[in-house]
Order: structure tokens, then sequence, then C-alpha cells
């Protein structure tokens, strides 16, 4: 008999984007020239983020930042925090503000920060650290006063 393990399947949130926006460019019959744009991040960044923790030492954190598309204007988003965040779930949300922009007619893009959280004691030290640094190494095309990028509130 097969075990419950075997019958577990992973759940990648970008598939599951891509295959939801086919579903609506179906619909809409879209040109495929513009589903392979739209279905792409325009801007994605991997950035290691050094961290002074409370005990003294450094630890050095993963993030993602993801422009999915700014044809419709700056990129709106906000900032996930999780100990298992991954690329294509910043890519997903991305992309999922793009569609949410365009379908109410607000003039943004979709765009989306995401940064590893240690559950760790010390939280609030810790955030506070990990925030000041987390622009520390990003390029101009992907930081807030060259890209207008709005976080949501």
């Amino acid at each position: 008999m097969a075990t419950k393990q075997a019958f577990q399947e992973e759940l990648n949130p970008f598939t599951i984007a891509k295959q939801q926006f086919n579903r609506a460019a179906d619909y809409l019959d879209l040109d495929l020239s513009m589903r392979h744009v739209l279905e792409n991040a325009k801007r994605q960044l991997i950035v290691s983020i050094p961290v002074k923790m409370d005990g003294g030492d450094v630890q050095v954190f993963e993030g993602y930042r993801v422009q999915h598309n700014i044809a419709r204007g700056p990129a709106k988003g906000g900032i996930r925090y999780h100990p298992n965040v991954t690329l294509d779930e910043v890519k997903a949300l991305a992309s999922w503000m793009t569609w949410k922009c365009a379908t109410f007619g607000i003039p943004y893009g979709g765009g989306k920060l995401g940064q590893f959280l240690a559950p760790a004691a010390g939280l609030t030290t810790y955030l506070v650290r990990v925030k000041t640094s987390a622009g520390y190494d990003t390029p101009p095309a992907l930081t807030t006063t060259a890209s207008a990028t709005v976080e949501a509130r």
C-alpha cells in the first residue's frame, strides 16, 4: 500500500500563478506574444543580507526582490517575511499583484520583496536589523527611489 507521503504533491506558487494566468488568457484570447511577456517577471534579484544577531555573531540570510511588470506604472507590492520564503513564491505574489492592479484599473505594476525571517528570541531586534539592511545591496534599478516601488499598506 502506498504511503501518504508518496501522494503528497509539491505545490509551486509560481507554477500555479502561471496556470491561472493561462486560463484567463485563454478566456480573453490573449495574443501569444503578450502571454510570453506577462508570464515572466521583468526583474528578479537575489541578495545575501548579513545581520548581526543579538549574541554578536553575524548570520547571512537570503532575500528576493521581484518586479513582475511595470508597464502600467511603478511596482506595487509589499514584503513577505517567512522562514520558508522562496523565489517562486515571491514571483507568484508579484505577478498576482500585477493582475489585480490591471483588473481594477489601478496604474501600478506588481512587485514583491521576500525575506527570510527566523522565529527566534530577540525577534524585534532581529527584524529591525533585517529591515534596515534588506535594501543594502539592491541596485538602483530595483530600489524604491529608482522604480518608485510602492508597498501595500
